[in-house]
């Protein structure tokens, strides 16, 4: 049986890295009745995310949970009872393989033991921070319009890491969304449930993903977040974690 994550072990237990949408696998028995070649585009896998994790938590040496089944499967990044969780349609391209799929049997195989995972690891070894890493397309194909940002910083109600975080990325020079491209404040599941919920500060990172197609991208941004995250501990325990 497939696991529900791929877990990668680091000896700096305080920061924990998550990337739900890693992965464009799709099990040999789950029918979504499209192109294959549509497993290569957004709608299916955070395009670069994967890579800057493993990158990320190699050169922090942090533990990483990354979900591997496509997010066309079922979206590891969405309340069990959304209304996109099994997604019929993204960015105009149909997904008929999902309209007469079991609901209740993808989330039990699927989304809760993913979470569970997720949940366990938080209270075996509590982190003092958690990042989630995604990417972004430039523009979505039906009706989109140009996204400048070059990273997006998204939270919902604790701004403890979410502030710096904009405020870092800011002072390196580089176009940051403020919620943005989408807001935290409507779209932010996991960190909701395992960070927000649990009084752990946490941010989501949204790159763009023409930016880290290459390993060259992967590299550079893999480094910035490294900064990024130690001085995110520096804030933290300088201000005490409070939320603001």
């Amino acid at each position: 049986m497939q696991p529900p994550a791929e877990i990668l072990e680091g000896a700096a237990q305080d920061v924990l890295l998550l990337c739900d949408h890693a992965s464009n696998a799709v099990p040999e028995d789950v029918g979504l009745g499209i192109p294959p070649e549509l497993l290569d585009l957004h709608i299916a896998i955070d395009i670069g995310a994967a890579a800057v994790t493993r990158a990320l938590a190699a050169r922090l040496e942090t533990p990483a949970i990354l979900a591997t089944v496509s997010r066309l499967v079922i979206d590891l990044h969405r309340e069990p009872d959304h209304v996109g969780l099994i997604p019929h349609r993204s960015d105009g391209h149909l997904i008929p393989g999902n309209e007469t799929a079991n609901r209740a049997e993808r989330i039990a195989r699927f989304h809760a033991p993913y979470h569970r995972l997720i949940r366990d690891r938080i209270r075996a070894r509590r982190p003092s921070l958690i990042l989630s890493i995604h990417s972004f397309t430039p523009c979505l194909e039906h009706g989109g319009t140009p996204r400048p940002w070059e990273v997006g910083v998204l939270y919902n109600r604790d701004t403890r890491a979410a502030h710096p975080t904009i405020a870092f990325f800011r002072d390196q020079g580089l176009t940051t969304g403020d919620n943005e491209p989408y807001s935290g404040r409507l779209l932010n599941a996991t960190l909701n449930r395992h960070a927000e919920g649990q009084g752990i500060p946490s941010v989501a990172i949204e790159i763009r993903n023409d930016l880290i197609r290459e390993a060259a991208g992967v590299e550079r941004w893999s480094g910035i977040l490294a900064d990024l995250t130690n001085s995110l501990r520096n804030s933290l325990a300088r201000n005490g974690s409070v939320a603001t």
